[in-house]
């Protein structure tokens, strides 16, 4: 056989695989306790080898504990689901590093693609002890409105119930505001993970008049729904490639000038400069924008931003810092590479030759990123903003868009407003975070490769960075599906440019 038929015969081979195994994957299987062990005996080897920050927030003597303890959990043979979630997702919450987190494999995302299956029926707004009704996927339940207060659910109270799920989820150092916003992106969803699936569930909750009551609801059942859906809804036209596309750009980056109150609002839920963002010229273009409609008032709004590029949040930071800054104090690694465990890695190549080639060992015996510790950038000089700028945080502040709060808090001309960013304010580990891939299960681990405390770093606390303005979100705000934090900041501006006009009426 010729070698270009070989290697397409290779190539076909590889693909009908994937095809066959996706297509025949079974969520139900099960794997024996040996072959667990086996994959939790490695992952804690890498860990223990490879990761930068695995006792910054937890001892080694209390890691260990962890390790031992997690290990015995694995007591019988369990699904891949089990397995994440009773044995991986309670192990990497213990390493209190945000950017260390299980995934599923790809073979169970892909088989669960489009699948709706029952669960709690639910969606709240979760923060401290609260728990508010958003959505209810039982449609014919009039009782359980937006905006209802929830005590309970079968028998557990809303602080010990918050508190148990919390335990399942990555953060950095003590910083949980980002895991509350999870809790709420997708309550149903995790609590199916957590506690499986009932019939019924006891719901306490407070009525319209302020008196606590108990109610039993059924689960969601997708199937009834779905039939409902097929007598009552007709189906929408599906939207264009361009339209999905043009609405996939927008709601990751975007730009509105109110000329009324002289204010421009950049959204940017990303630093990621994926595939049609374009988020260099979009940045560049925005402040030249603004610069020439002569704006006042800048609001940036980074509550869904999870983080990203590093140069990406930096072309920005250069727009609005008024001096030099360097990207972090510290960047280092503790292994000059992946081996022996190259093969479990991702991206094992690229990740291999970043270690050899751009990091040089201290006298502390790490492996120091030296570019991103030197380096020094300058503010921009075209189109750099001075007017006020108001910096929007939440809990999905993380990674690089918190190098970004940490960068401008305490400059004159700033204000952060919101709640504590869910990436921690001394630092973090980011910068490169393959995934490990059990060889058995086959479920992904994230591994960081540096440990980076921030430029200009305050004592490390294990909090994100805190707002100059604390908002926080209201049992009314949610009722009415207020946006409150730019709410506030809107009044904040309206307030500032009729003092503005004040001064300039006395002194003429």
């Amino acid at each position: 056989m010729q070698k270009e038929n070989f290697l397409l015969y290779i190539i076909c081979l590889l693909l009908l695989t994937g095809c066959f195994t996706t297509k025949n994957f079974d969520p139900s299987k099960k794997f024996s306790k040996e072959q667990l062990q086996q994959d939790y005996t490695l992952l804690r080897n890498i860990l223990e080898k490879k990761h930068p920050a695995l006792y910054w927030y937890t001892s080694k003597d209390s890691m260990n504990y962890y390790f031992d303890s997690i290990y015995h959990v694995i007591s019988d043979s369990m699904t891949e689901l089990q397995f994440g979630w009773k044995v991986l997702a309670p192990l990497t919450n213990k390493i209190h590093c945000g950017h260390t987190s299980f995934s599923m494999s790809k073979g169970w995302n892909k088989s669960m693609r489009g699948k709706r299956v029952p669960s709690f029926p639910l969606f709240l707004k979760i923060w401290g002890d609260t728990m508010v009704v958003t959505g209810n996927l039982n449609r014919k339940d009039s009782l359980f409105k937006r905006g209802t207060i929830i005590t309970s659910v079968n028998g557990i109270d809303n602080k010990e119930l918050i508190s148990h799920m919390m335990q399942y989820f990555p953060l950095d150092g003590y910083s949980d505001n980002v895991n509350y916003v999870r809790l709420s992106s997708n309550f149903p969803l995790y609590h199916r993970y957590i506690f499986g699936i009932y019939n019924n569930y006891s719901i306490g909750y407070i009525d319209s008049k302020g008196n606590q009551k108990i109610a039993l609801i059924p689960m969601y059942n997708p199937v009834a729904d779905t039939a409902w859906r097929r007598q009552r809804i007709i189906q929408p036209e599906k939207p264009s490639r361009k339209k999905i596309k043009k609405e996939s750009i927008e709601s990751a980056r975007s730009l509105i000038i109110d000329t009324t109150i002289s204010t421009a609002t950049i959204v940017l839920n990303t630093f990621s400069n994926g595939e049609s963002l374009h988020l260099r010229s979009f940045i560049k273009q925005s402040f030249k924008k603004i610069s020439q409609q002569n704006v006042k008032h800048l609001i940036i709004d980074l509550r869904s931003n999870g983080g990203g590029d590093v140069p990406i949040y930096v072309q920005l930071l250069k727009y609005i810092r008024h001096t030099e800054f360097k990207v972090v104090d510290t960047a280092y690694a503790v292994a000059k590479n992946l081996s022996p465990f190259s093969a479990y890695i991702k991206e094992r190549l690229l990740n291999n030759l970043t270690l050899l080639l751009l990091t040089r060992k201290h006298s502390d015996g790490n492996y120091h990123f030296g570019y991103w510790e030197r380096h020094l950038y300058h503010p921009k000089s075209n189109n750099h903003f001075n007017g006020q700028v108001y910096v929007l945080t939440s809990g999905p502040t993380f990674s690089a868009s918190t190098l970004f709060c940490t960068a401008v808090k305490g400059q004159q001309n700033v204000k952060l407003i919101g709640e504590e960013t869910g990436g921690g304010w001394h630092g973090n580990s980011g910068i490169m975070i393959p995934d490990i891939t059990l060889p058995i299960t086959q479920l992904r681990v994230r591994l960081p490769l540096f440990k980076i405390v921030q430029y200009n770093h305050v004592p490390k606390n294990g909090r994100g960075v805190m707002p100059d303005i604390y908002i926080p979100p209201t049992v009314e705000g949610v009722r009415k599906n207020i946006d409150r934090k730019m709410q506030v900041v809107k009044e904040m501006i309206r307030n500032s440019n009729k003092a503005d006009t004040i001064k300039l009426s006395t002194a003429n």
